[in-house]
């Protein structure tokens, strides 16, 4: 199975066509693929372009755990990325179709890739979070006796965004993992630790749903550029840096999200079925 491998700061995918296709890509195959030791590694799948009549081209996100993403701001780039290498899009802006939504891209000049991610909400029947309807803006909740306040926020999938003055890779991973699974979040959720710089500049640490800690995120970038605005702490247009680089957001009036970074490819090459054999024994 033919196999295409890039990274957004740090952020990796592996893109396959459908057409290069052998077999069912299953939960078992995905989490083969993307494992570290036995498989090609990486955060996550693409698989595309798909046939679609709601867009130019859509794909499917799947994350390192089998599970399946409904949008993803830097596979969005990557995937972008993908379909300009095969000459397959120009530098004029098209569309992808997601299961969270409908993205426009464009590949600039310079070789940033923009991508407008849709329209932020902070409403808790959207996001999901249980309770009774609301914007989950400055919430509570309890972890491990400890009582925590966020913003819940959605931009076609979950996010908890936590302010803090002092962050780490180490607050991320702790606390990360039991915020995912937390009740209150009845389709899991991403979660970002957020550091105000300054109006134009956050700092963020990622723990994302399905994949665990990383470098970078486009749509955990998106929602905690949202909140940071929507909580007056910020300008609508900033910098957002994370262990892996950096991405610029513009937050618009009506919360709308345009991300605009880098993509670096990785390289190509064929996966062995061979590997294959061993996946009833990685989880």
């Amino acid at each position: 199975m033919k196999f295409y491998k890039y990274h957004g700061l740090g952020n990796d995918y592996i893109v396959i066509d459908p057409a290069d296709q052998s077999g069912e890509l299953s939960e078992s195959a995905i989490r083969t693929i993307c494992h570290r030791n036995f498989g090609i590694g990486s955060d996550g799948i693409l698989l595309g372009p798909i046939q679609t009549e709601k867009a130019d081209f859509s794909v499917r996100i799947f994350n390192p755990d089998g599970s399946e993403a409904e949008k993803s701001g830097n596979g969005l780039r990557i995937f972008s990325r993908y379909l300009h290498d095969k000459k397959r899009v120009s530098n004029k802006p098209f569309t992808i179709s997601t299961i969270g939504g409908m993205v426009e891209s464009r590949i600039h000049d310079n070789g940033l890739i923009s991508v407008d991610m849709g329209i932020v909400s902070f409403d808790s029947n959207k996001i999901p979070v249980t309770g009774p309807n609301r914007p989950v803006l400055n919430d509570t909740i309890e972890v491990d006796g400890q009582k925590i306040t966020y913003c819940g926020a959605t931009i076609g999938n979950p996010h908890c965004v936590i302010i803090r003055d002092e962050i780490s890779p180490e607050l991320a991973k702790q606390i990360g993992p039991k915020l995912e699974i937390h009740p209150n979040f009845p389709n899991r959720t991403n979660v970002q630790f957020m550091k105000i710089i300054d109006r134009s500049n956050i700092y963020i640490e990622i723990w994302e749903r399905g994949a665990g800690y990383t470098l970078a995120s486009g749509s955990s970038s998106s929602a905690s550029a949202a909140v940071a605005w929507q909580l007056g702490l910020t300008d609508p247009e900033m910098t957002v840096h994370m262990p892996g680089g950096k991405l610029n957001i513009l937050v618009h009036k009506d919360l709308s999200i345009t991300l605009k970074g880098p993509v670096t490819r990785v390289g190509e090459g064929l996966i062995d079925s061979e590997i294959f054999r061993q996946a009833t024994r990685i989880k």
